[in-house]
């Protein structure tokens, strides 16, 4: 096994990058698909944080509608990975220590270095790092060189082929987090194929447009550009006369929001700290921790065992909402400008 592919603090992505294709064995594809579910998990926790620090009860309101179904790509793109693994006999694992996303950090393995991911409230700044995360190497076409998310998975699709004979089909999960995401078994290798250009342009849009070409309404953006308004505050428009995307269109306002403060590395301090949470508050954060524990318990069984554990883990992560939102609205001791965030701890 590659060097520290549990670990999500190493560099294991940067290692298999840096291997050349032909030397790739089954065990380096399986590290590589682990990692690959390890990057979707990552995004979920700042991405949701966000969208749960937003007051405006407004489903439709445009910036919560579009990280909402952002969060739904997330989840849509990490149960394909998870069905190549198993299909190809690999273990999905989500609940080892070493594997849980750690806030503030890294990306896991390496991948677009020099980001520090961190949860907090939606804010023009952190509409600006989701976009980075999701940045392709040249912004309208593929990153196939480099070390971004896009890149990696290129890596994965072309080194897969090699070992399409190992494809079962078994142990998969099919079922859809959202309209127009239907989570498919990997039986082919065009399966695997097909699948990873829809992880691919979901987050990157394509070399002729930054609109997602497979999208669950009409004119959806890819995820970094869908970011990018929001950071920016203009939507994207072809401009005719310089034949250029800009960022140039109507103005994009930020919905209303609590003001979440970015969560200290392995949470808020219990006792000792001027922001130690009241008796009520650490609770209602414990619970949360829980709730998200439990649910990757559940996604892990759901792939290991069991697929119908598939339907707990989205009943905890309507919990998680509802318990994050009354998280958010809790004002900090020191700062009562500030509000708490979700602690995303394994326990």
């Amino acid at each position: 096994m590659t060097s520290g592919i549990l670990d999500y603090e190493s560099d294991a992505i940067l290692q298999l990058m840096s291997m050349a294709e032909e030397d790739w064995t089954e065990q380096e594809l399986k590290d590589a698909l682990q990692r690959a579910i390890m990057l979707e998990v990552s995004t979920i926790a700042p991405y949701a944080t966000a969208l749960w620090s937003i007051t405006d009860p407004d489903a439709s309101q445009p910036v919560r509608h579009t990280i909402h179904e952002i969060i739904l790509d997330e989840m849509y793109h990490f149960g394909l990975v998870c069905n190549m693994l198993t299909s190809i006999g690999g273990t999905v694992v989500l609940t080892d220590p070493l594997t849980v996303p750690k806030y503030p950090g890294a990306l896991p393995g390496g991948v677009n270095p020099g980001l520090t991911v961190y949860l907090g409230g939606l804010t023009r700044d952190s509409a600006q790092l989701f976009s980075d995360i999701e940045k392709p190497e040249n912004p309208l076409a593929f990153a196939a060189d480099g070390n971004t998310i896009g890149a990696f998975y290129q890596r994965i699709a072309n080194v897969f082929p090699k070992f399409a004979d190992l494809l079962t089909g078994q142990r998969q999960v099919t079922s859809s987090p959202g309209p127009n995401r239907r989570i498919t078994a990997m039986n082919t290798i065009d399966d695997v194929l097909n699948a990873i250009h829809v992880i691919q342009s979901q987050g990157e849009g394509t070399t002729a447009s930054p609109e997602d070409p497979f999208p669950s309404a009409p004119g959806e953006l890819a995820h970094y550009y869908a970011f990018k308004e929001i950071a920016v505050g203009k939507k994207l428009v072809f401009d005719d006369r310089t034949r250029k995307w800009e960022f140039t269109g109507a103005d994009v306002p930020l919905p209303d929001t609590s003001p979440v403060a970015r969560v200290p590395k392995g949470g808020w301090p219990r006792a000792g700290d001027p922001n130690s949470p009241d008796q009520p508050t650490a609770k209602l954060l414990d619970a949360f921790n829980q709730q998200y524990s439990d649910m990757l318990r559940a996604l892990e069984k759901a792939w290991s065992d069991d697929p119908s554990a598939i339907g707990g883990a989205i009943g905890l992560m309507f919990q998680m909402r509802d318990t994050a939102q009354q998280i958010t609205v809790v004002k900090l001791p020191a700062d009562p400008r500030s509000t708490y965030g979700p602690e995303w701890l394994l326990v």
